[in-house]
C-alpha cells in the first residue's frame, strides 16, 4: 500500500523507526552543515542507503518537520543548553533537535525511550562523552515538555530503588 508522497509502508517496529532516527539525524546534520533543501537530502539518502527495513513515513517525518520547525525547537533547547547553539557540536545539535521535536511532538513516545535513543545515536556518532551531553539536556527537556510523565517516572525509579534495597536487605540478613 502507497502512503502519501509516494512512500511505499515499511515496517514499523522499534527496529524500523530506530533506522528512521538515524537516518533523519544524518539528514539533520548535512542539513545543519549545508543548508541543502530537505528534499535533496531525502532523495540522496532513499537512493544511496537500503532502506526496506526503514519506516521511511517515519524517516519522512522527523526530517522534515524538524527542519520545518527548527526555530522553534531551537527555542526549547537553548535554555536547557551551556553554550549558544552555533557552539554545539553538529552531531550533537542533531541528535537534540531531533530528540526535542519528539519530545514535544510525539507524546505516545515515552520521554524514556526519546532519551534512550539519543543517547544512543550520540554514542555511535558523537564525541567520547557526547551521549553524557545529550543524556542531560533531553533529560532537562523532558522535565520541561512532559512534566508529569517525567514526575510519574521519577516516583516509578524510587519505588524499584527501594524494593531492590529492601530485597538487598533481605539477602543480607540471611
Amino acid at each position: 500500500m502507497n502512503q502519501p508522497n509516494g512512500f511505499k509502508a515499511n515496517p514499523t517496529t522499534y527496529a524500523a523507526k530506530r533506522k528512521a532516527r538515524r537516518f533523519a539525524m544524518q539528514g539533520l546534520y548535512e542539513w545543519l552543515l549545508t543548508n541543502n533543501p530537505v528534499h535533496e537530502i531525502e532523495a540522496r539518502t532513499r537512493a544511496e542507503n537500503h532502506m526496506n527495513k526503514t519506516d521511511v513515513v517515519y524517516y519522512h517525518e522527523l526530517i522534515s518537520q524538524t527542519i520545518m520547525q527548527n526555530e522553534s525547537l531551537d527555542e526549547i533547547l537553548d535554555p536547557a543548553i551551556d553554550r549558544e547553539l552555533e557552539a554545539l557540536n553538529v552531531v550533537e545539535r542533531a541528535i537534540l533537535l531531533l530528540g526535542v521535536y519528539e519530545m514535544r511532538d510525539r507524546l505516545e513516545i515515552p520521554y524514556a525511550i526519546v532519551i534512550d535513543e539519543g543517547v544512543e545515536l550520540a554514542k555511535h556518532f558523537g564525541a567520547t562523552d557526547s551521549h553524557k551531553y545529550v543524556n542531560g539536556v533531553l533529560d532537562k527537556i523532558a522535565r520541561q515538555l512532559r512534566p508529569e510523565e517525567f514526575a510519574a517516572g521519577r516516583a516509578a525509579r524510587k519505588a524499584a530503588q527501594s524494593s531492590d534495597a529492601v530485597d538487598q536487605n533481605d539477602i543480607d540478613s540471611n
